[in-house]
């Protein structure tokens, strides 16, 4: 009976979904949310319903790590494990939690009740060590709160009543209802400026679409991501692009560790990002936008879908934007020619957007936008080779424009208040803001949004970061800058960064750091080409060996070859960057390196272990090697 009733739920969910094979993963995360897992029996009934192979649905389901073909408890308690967590003290936490509970990471408790696992970066690093226990996110942690809430959940079984204060803004919001902090310790012109509501879109509609891409491409805009590319010619090469039917992507996929700017723009300016993808579609003629989320912000989901409906309430998004005020055509006299009008006048002509959200499920990789373009495919987040360009060929092979959330966010302020007021802020080839996620050794970890062209220095100074005998800027795949660099510049010609500034202070060994997110690349390589699979687990490999105090002075070069190799023959943008911390250290703290790899005095190799190597020996012969004790 269970069984059939197991066979009516798929079925249920995959025709909700209209038996859509694009809308897979939709489909696979209902199902695991129902039965908790997704059986080999449920992937056959999906790929019935949807006319596919089993293959397919496999395939997907062993790719995204929220997503299981075997069983696992109601509550999977994920333990964040990144490298600020660990400085924080989560390595104790998951220590309670595992004697707490009886079990080991990866386990599930005796009575199916409570699975325990490690997670990368939950964009939580201003609040660690955090974790999520179901959808619930659960920040602050210590060792005394990990065996209270086990306790608790055994009693309740609701992750929701762990939630005992709420955070700021909309964190307090009843749709949101989660103890997360903003952490806004520096609000800006741009971002977190006053919303006034509808007025960018009502602005960029009297303006051409040709005129919205020229006033985006006069703010200088470029890609807040990391990369840097011109929105503006982005734009334009998708408004270029032949075919009738247009996507505009958001990508709100933050996944690098130190990263969290993002969740509290959707948190508190969510309305001002919705905007931009309307104004983005408008421009490259798209009437249909998605929001990718990660699936670590699940929690934010019930309250952007809010936002989204009281847009459409507001005639603000959906069909015929702006009908309400549009005033009707006056007749024109027998025989007039019909000219057409700018919108906002008499006989505008009816522009339509809508948004609707996807949700991913723990793939890192997926932030790279043509991995992201799969997932909404109903696929693998296998990144894409290029060309084509996503701007040319991307979602269903339509022409899409992928930005991120602070990109479109800046869009819609440049639309607002115009190119100038935007280019009033940051440095000549770097206008306006930019805001940055800063955790790790310092009193006020959160975010700052600061003008492009701001001297590192006084970043730290701002966040109160004494002493700092590293900075990672740009996440996990950015640059570990030493002391004598901290006069840098944040901006695209110099220190180019989506957000992430992490700070390191004394006590603090880089080569671990370093070893940290070679995990954390190792982990999240989606595994397509070799260089990526294969070349960052050999220098993690190689750290460790340095770490043993096994290193010689040949690791170096080796490690610099393998770096060039991983850069120069992967494919995608993670691949490109996975080598940043390993290749960065080197250059920038070369000493530390050279400390540890040393000439044997007897011209041994270092790595080499003469007992260890004659053990098995010894044991067949029953005797000790006399080279042992020589």
């Amino acid at each position: 009976m269970a069984e059939i009733l197991e066979e009516a739920a798929i079925r249920e969910i995959c025709q909700a979904h209209d038996c859509n094979r694009a809308r897979l993963l939709d489909i696979a995360r209902a199902v695991h949310k129902k039965c908790g897992y997704i059986s080999g029996h449920a992937m056959n009934l999906i790929a019935d319903e949807l006319s596919t192979h089993r293959v397919e649905v496999e395939s997907l389901v062993s790719f995204y790590s929220f997503l299981s073909d075997k069983p696992r408890g109601r509550i999977v308690i994920r333990l964040c494990n990144d490298i600020i967590d660990q400085m924080n003290g989560a390595q104790l936490v998951g220590r309670a939690f595992s004697e707490e509970l009886g079990i080991d990471f990866g386990r599930t408790a005796s009575d199916g009740a409570i699975t325990l696992e490690h997670t990368a970066c939950i964009g939580m690093c201003d609040q660690a060590p955090a974790a999520l226990i179901n959808d619930v996110v659960v920040t602050n942690l210590s060792s005394d709160k990990a065996r209270e809430i086990v306790r608790e959940l055994r009693q309740h079984t609701d992750p929701q009543r762990l939630v005992k204060h709420l955070g700021d803004g909309n964190n307090a919001h009843e749709l949101v209802n989660s103890m997360v902090q903003n952490n806004v310790r520096l609000p800006g012109p741009s971002i977190f400026s006053p919303v006034n509501r509808g007025e960018a879109l009502r602005k960029a509609l009297v303006m051409s679409p040709a005129e919205v891409i020229r006033a985006i491409k006069t703010a200088r805009l470029r890609g807040r991501g990391g990369a840097g590319f011109p929105t503006g010619m982005k734009w334009e090469f998708a408004r270029a692009a032949p075919g009738d039917r247009k996507f505009v992507f958001c990508n709100a996929d933050e996944g690098e560790p130190g990263t969290f700017k993002d969740r509290a723009i959707l948190t508190e300016r969510a309305d001002r990002v919705f905007a931009g993808m309307t104004i983005a579609g408008y421009a490259i003629g798209a009437s249909e936008g998605i929001l990718y989320l990660r699936g670590e912000y699940a929690y934010l989901r019930p309250f952007l879908e809010h936002v989204l409906q009281k847009r459409r309430e507001d005639g603000l998004l959906g069909d015929d934007i702006f009908a309400a005020e549009r005033e009707p055509a006056p007749p024109k006299p027998a025989g007039e020619r019909d000219v057409h009008r700018r919108p906002g006048t008499a006989g505008r002509r009816p522009f339509s957007f809508d948004i609707r959200i996807q949700m991913g499920a723990g793939a890192y990789v997926c932030g790279e936008e043509t991995a992201l373009i799969n997932s909404c495919e109903g696929m693998r987040g296998d990144p894409r080779n290029r060309p084509p360009f996503p701007a040319q060929e991307g979602f269903l092979g339509c022409p899409t424009v992928v930005n991120n959330v602070e990109t479109l966010c800046c869009a819609a302020k440049i639309l607002e208040e115009g190119p100038a007021t935007f280019n009033q802020y940051g440095s000549e080839q770097s206008s306006g803001t930019k805001l940055l996620s800063i955790s790790g050794d310092c009193r006020r970890p959160g975010i700052y949004e600061v003008s492009f062209g701001i001297e590192l220095s006084e970043v730290l100074e701002m966040c109160g970061a004494r002493d700092a005998i590293a900075v990672q800027v740009g996440g996990a795949s950015g640059e570990m800058v030493a002391p004598d660099q901290y006069d840098r510049t944040i901006c695209f010609d110099d220190l180019c960064t989506g957000g992430a500034i992490m700070v390191f202070g004394p006590g603090r060994n880089v080569l671990e750091i370093a070893r940290s997110f070679m995990d954390f690349f190792v982990e999240e390589s989606c595994g397509y080409c070799t260089p990526c699979r294969v070349g960052n687990v050999l220098l993690r490999e190689r750290l460790e060996k340095i770490l043993d105090a096994k290193g010689e002075p040949a690791d170096l070069e080796y490690l610099e070859a393998l770096c060039r190799t991983i850069k120069t023959g992967s494919r995608c943008g993670l691949g490109q960057t996975s080598a940043n911390p390993v290749l960065t250290t080197l250059k920038n703290f070369r000493k530390v390196y050279e400390v540890m790899v040393q000439e044997d005095r007897e011209g041994l190799k270092r790595s080499f272990d003469l007992q260890r190597a004659v053990a098995e020996a010894e044991e067949l012969c029953g005797r000790e090697s006399i080279h042992n004790h020589v």
